[in-house]
């Protein structure tokens, strides 16, 4: 399969949240991984981009691939649930 296997704190420190639960790591460092992190110079996040990192969240909370969230968005979608 091919899940994502590469260190949590680094997803967790893209994100900005402890995603995965307490790491000594995130609370170090809290600011974005890579070369560029720590300058700090991004600007206003756009809703599209908003909402693709809180879909991003989802799948790397509950270690699915994207074709997998897919389905499983769709089957809850089709499936109404009725509250009697």
């Amino acid at each position: 399969m091919a899940r994502y296997t590469g260190p949590k704190s680094k997803i967790a420190r893209k994100f900005g949240e402890a995603i995965f639960g307490d790491d000594k790591s995130f609370e170090k460092k809290n600011y974005p991984p890579g070369m560029h992190g720590q300058n700090r110079r991004r600007g206003k996040k756009s809703e599209y981009s908003v909402q693709l990192m809180e879909k991003q969240k989802a799948k790397y909370t509950y270690g699915i691939l994207e074709r997998q969230f897919r389905n499983i968005f769709a089957n809850a979608k089709r499936k109404r649930r009725r509250y009697w």
